[in-house]
């Protein structure tokens, strides 16, 4: 077990490593998400004028920017940004060959990789969202109850970041089958950005459509870490929500396991 987790360790620091160098591409996107954030601001500002003390959904627009500054976090800490098209170069351009033959599992590796780019990022994060702190602080709002949120949060953040990452490889594995995969991509990142909760908090959808959408992947992948940390959800949802979100979790590594095994029947490993 030991020698197991230290294969995953290394590659673990080679990838933090190799994200150290691109630090200033995490920066740089990170100081341009301010911008993101300040057209948030505006929009949701002129939104909220006149709608009185019950604001839009029952929430005022304190909380409606708090749960974007933490989508905005969560996004650096969680989600997949390039994992898809590294995937599918390396089967494209055979770099996969080497892990065929060796004693360590290509999932694992990639996920290494994942979470050590993920660290670099939601550090780097954090920077430009200190310099605006001051101008967003008195907006922030953030739910008394901080206690079972904090412990019940984290769960479902790192498995948020599970079904980011398991969705990606899935779309990379593609590549077995098809020469560019960007379609689909592009396919899911607009379906994400919708039932996500992206473009706006998801509990503003009719009641029917969120019942809907609380049995999709798309509404774990961001929506429902940041309306823990937010106070949107109750603790009963919460814990509906994690079970939820497991069930994701085992789905997304079977159709991925489905996916590794056929594709490797189609692929054919040349050179040395």
């Amino acid at each position: 077990m030991l020698s197991f987790l230290t294969k995953y360790r290394h590659a673990f620091l080679v990838g933090l490593q190799s994200n150290l160098i691109y630090r200033w591409n995490f920066a740089v996107r990170g100081l341009f998400s301010l911008f993101h954030l300040a057209a948030v601001f505006i929009l949701w500002s002129a939104a909220f004028q006149g709608t009185g003390r019950d604001g839009i959904g029952g929430y005022g627009l304190g909380a409606t920017i708090t749960y974007f500054v933490a989508l905005l976090v969560l996004q650096f800490f969680i989600s997949a940004f390039n994992e898809d098209y590294q995937i599918s170069e390396d089967i494209r351009n055979g770099l996969i060959n080497q892990f065929l033959l060796k004693p360590i599992n290509y999932f694992g590796y990639r996920l290494s990789i994942f979470a050590a780019a993920r660290l670099v990022s939601g550090a780097l994060v954090l920077v430009p969202l200190v310099v605006a702190l001051p101008f967003l602080y008195s907006y922030l709002t953030f739910p008394s109850d901080w206690a079972w949120r904090l412990a019940l949060g984290l769960p479902a953040m790192m498995l948020s970041a599970l079904i980011q990452f398991s969705i990606a490889y899935c779309f990379g594995l593609l590549t077995f089958w098809f020469l560019e995969i960007q379609g689909f991509v592009i396919l899911s990142m607009a379906v994400e950005a919708v039932l996500g909760g992206q473009m706006f908090p998801l509990d503003l959808l009719p009641a029917g459509v969120l019942a809907v959408a609380k049995f999709l992947p798309f509404y774990y992948q961001m929506y429902f870490p940041a309306a823990i940390f937010t106070g949107r959800i109750d603790q009963a949802g919460t814990v509906q929500g994690l079970g939820i979100e497991l069930c994701w979790v085992a789905i997304l590594f079977a159709v991925n396991h489905v996916l590794w095994t056929r594709g490797l029947r189609r692929h054919t490993a040349v050179g040395g």
